[in-house]
């Protein structure tokens, strides 16, 4: 837990799941600067009319604008988990409305706070669904370290919403200032996207997969996930399968369509993944497939009863936002080894400078490498 000065009081803030070995806080300083900004010139934390905050990573500005009741739009189950821990810690779980990227947003926002997303996409996405609640008067601030504000970001701002421009940079954050053009042509957005897999990839050759905004390499197939699919165990029977930080859903489908007598349980902490997974799923699976399906949204595997999968799926990310850490990794491996049945398997594909083989081996007792090439590795550890 950290403390976050704020213009209105102090706050104890963690992530979620909270790990001590993690010391990566809930904020950062474009968060302090944003917050730093509405004090001074904003509304106010008790303004009138509809706040939305779109991005909130871990709950900071929801925590810091509680009086103003605001909505929060978030694509993170971890993020929404984290700020109801925060709110809970000041008694103010019932001051701030959650809501999912795949809600319906309100129909109408008075103070728009953006914290700019990693993800261009999701971004571009999320305002093509709030400019319709936008009006002249709405005032919309946005937020990010310098290195997540480019001149595409201010062209989409000033595309989708109006006027747009930024300010200096403060402790390398930088602040987004639009003016709302109600004048503008509403057009909608061009997500999700949906394209054909490349032929040579086993059972998923050819078919389609749906990217919803936001999803990792949404325009194509990743290298690693490519080798995974080229590699996938030949099963048969009614296995249950984990597709585990399912994106797309490439990895769950392709088991399914290879075995359509096993059951695939597809997890994800993004709403806007296990959509693009349950489109893919439901575009490729057989009929009797599909009522063995089951998408979890959840922390890793917590969603998964313990001891009841035979394999899991698994090509885990190395990043939190825009810091590199492996506690993804960590959280992902150690839920595979609980929902495993002994005898059951974890197959990971990772970039080899990662070392994962070392924390398999320590965490099953064993680690055999599949396959490999210049880049990713192949690994499959039994419980």
């Amino acid at each position: 837990m950290h403390r976050f000065s704020t213009p209105w009081g102090e706050l104890d803030l963690t992530r979620h799941p909270a790990d001590p070995r993690d010391q990566l806080r809930a904020w950062d300083a474009a968060d302090d600067y944003l917050l730093r900004h509405l004090a001074q010139e904003g509304p106010g934390p008790e303004g009138g009319g509809t706040t939305v905050l779109l991005g909130d990573r871990w709950g900071a500005l929801a925590t810091a604008l509680a009086a103003r009741h605001p909505v929060q739009i978030s694509d993170s189950y971890l993020g929404q988990q984290a700020t109801r821990a925060n709110l809970r810690r000041i008694g103010a779980e019932d001051q701030v409305r959650l809501l999912s990227t795949r809600d319906a947003p309100p129909e109408r926002v008075d103070l728009l706070v953006v914290r700019v997303p990693k993800s261009l996409a999701l971004l571009e996405d999320r305002l093509h669904a709030l400019a319709p609640a936008v009006h002249a008067g709405t005032v919309v601030v946005g937020a990010g370290m310098v290195t997540e504000i480019h001149t595409s970001t201010l062209a989409l701002f000033e595309r989708i919403l109006g006027p747009t421009r930024t300010s200096l940079a403060v402790r390398k954050a930088r602040l987004v200032h639009c003016t709302p053009d109600p004048d503008l042509p509403r057009t909608p957005s061009p997500w999700p996207l949906r394209y054909a897999l490349p032929d040579g990839i086993g059972a998923m050759s050819g078919r389609e997969v749906t990217n919803h905004a936001g999803v990792f390499c949404a325009d194509r197939l990743d290298l690693g996930t490519r080798l995974l699919l080229t590699h996938l165990p030949r099963r048969e029977g009614q296995d249950r399968v984990i597709d585990l930080g399912c994106g797309n859903g490439v990895l769950g489908t392709a088991a399914a369509v290879a075995n359509p007598g096993s059951e695939v349980v597809f997890t994800d902490e993004s709403h806007q993944a296990l959509a693009s997974a349950e489109a893919t799923f439901h575009a490729n699976a057989a009929l009797e497939a599909r009522e063995r399906a089951r998408f979890v949204l959840a922390d890793a595997a917590a969603g998964v009863p313990a001891g009841s999968a035979d394999l899991v799926l698994n090509n885990p990310p190395f990043h939190s936002h825009r810091a590199t850490t492996d506690a993804t990794a960590r959280r992902m491996f150690g839920t595979a080894r609980a929902a495993l049945h002994p005898g059951g398997e974890l197959w990971v594909v990772a970039n080899r400078h990662l070392g994962h083989h070392t924390r398999l081996r320590r965490l099953f007792g064993n680690c055999e490498v599949l396959s490999s090439d210049p880049k990713f590795v192949v690994l499959r550890a039994v419980r």
